[in-house]
C-alpha cells in the first residue's frame, strides 16, 4: 500500500489523522488556542464554556487529570479530547460513581463535519472501557441543543443538570452504558 501525504482522504472520505497522546515536547499553548477557536461559537452565542476561556494553566491542570488525546494531520492540530475512568465528580453530580469521562473534546472549525468528532467521541469511549469503566457520563450546556442532539444520537441519555461555577449555563448530565470490552 503506498503511503498518503497528511490531510489526503482516506477511503471512506475522512482526512488522514494521526491519533496519539499527548506527549512532552507537545504545546499546551497550541492545545489551549485550538480549544478557545473550537468553542467560539458557543461562547459567541453566550454559552460560555470553560474551554472558552480558560488559561495555559487551566488546560495543563485538565490535562493532568486525564489521557490527553490529538488528532493531527501533516503536524497541524485539528482536534482533542481529555479522558479518565472512575473520574473524580463533584458531590451531588447527578451520575452513578465510577463512571469514566471526557472533557475538552474540540474539533478545528476547520474539520466540521469531516467527521473527526465522531472519531474522537469513539477514542473516548474506547479508552475509558479500557481503564474499567462501564459508563461513561459527561455534561453540557443544556442550551446547545445541537451538541445535546449530537450526543443523543451517539447513545447518551440525561440523568440530571449541574451548575459549575465556571460557566454560565446549566448543564444537562448524560450518561452511556458502554459495551462489555474483551
Amino acid at each position: 500500500m503506498t503511503p498518503r501525504p497528511p490531510g489526503t482522504p482516506q477511503p471512506d472520505g475522512l482526512p488522514a489523522v494521526e491519533l496519539r497522546r499527548f506527549a512532552e515536547g507537545d504545546s499546551v499553548e497550541a492545545l489551549t488556542g485550538l480549544l478557545h477557536l473550537a468553542y467560539a461559537d458557543h461562547a459567541a452565542a453566550g454559552r460560555v464554556f470553560f474551554a472558552s476561556y480558560q488559561s495555559v494553566q487551566d488546560t495543563a491542570n485538565r490535562l493532568a487529570e486525564g489521557e490527553c488525546w490529538l488528532a493531527l494531520s501533516g503536524g497541524a492540530l485539528l482536534g482533542t479530547v481529555t479522558v479518565a475512568a472512575r473520574h473524580a465528580a463533584p458531590e451531588g453530580y447527578p451520575a452513578p460513581a465510577g463512571a469514566g469521562s471526557f472533557w475538552q473534546l474540540a474539533v478545528h472549525p476547520s474539520q466540521r463535519g469531516a467527521g473527526l468528532g465522531h472519531r474522537l467521541l469513539a477514542l473516548a469511549e474506547r479508552r475509558i472501557a479500557a481503564l474499567g469503566a462501564d459508563r461513561v457520563a459527561i455534561d453540557t450546556s443544556a442550551g446547545a441543543a445541537e451538541l445535546v442532539g449530537w450526543y443523543l444520537r451517539h447513545g447518551y441519555t440525561p440523568v440530571g443538570t449541574w451548575q459549575w461555577e465556571v460557566t454560565n449555563y446549566q448543564s444537562v448530565v448524560l450518561l452511556k452504558e458502554l459495551p462489555p470490552t474483551g
